[in-house]
């Protein structure tokens, strides 16, 4: 696991807080199309309905995103299918990527919590979940 791997892993599991957590992946010369790709197959491994990737959970993590949900990706999140939004943040300009990880790292953070206390709930083969 990369360190950056696990410090996604510990925003998620509450072991780093959510805002320091960010800035922390944020800062200087991090890697936009790296980073939002780990967070793209993290949270589609972490959603539990594989036909649209649409569950409550992920639903809920949209709609409280911690940014304005006038802003570019939030509102792309909210009205498009999961894959089509996942594209489009991809392709957004330069000055949204920071707004886009955030709103990534928020969707996993709540996908996975929901994935911990279901799924994983009495144990799981997750090697992410057993992080000190």
């Amino acid at each position: 696991m990369t360190k950056t791997e696990e410090i996604i892993n510990k925003i998620a599991q509450d072991k780093i807080d959510f805002h320091l957590g960010v800035h922390v992946l944020l800062e200087d010369n991090y890697n936009f199309k790296e980073l939002s790709c780990t967070l793209h197959n993290y949270i589609i491994n972490s959603i539990p309905n594989k036909t649209d990737y649409n569950s409550e959970a992920y639903q809920r993590a949209v709609n409280s995103i911690p940014l304005k949900p006038t802003y570019t990706p939030i509102v792309i999140l909210k009205n498009f299918s999961t894959k089509i939004a996942f594209n489009k943040l991809a392709s957004l300009p330069e000055n949204e990527n920071r707004k886009v990880i955030t709103s990534l790292l928020w969707i996993f953070k709540i996908t996975d919590t929901e994935r911990r206390n279901t799924e994983c709930k009495n144990g799981c083969s997750h090697f992410w979940h057993e992080l000190e």
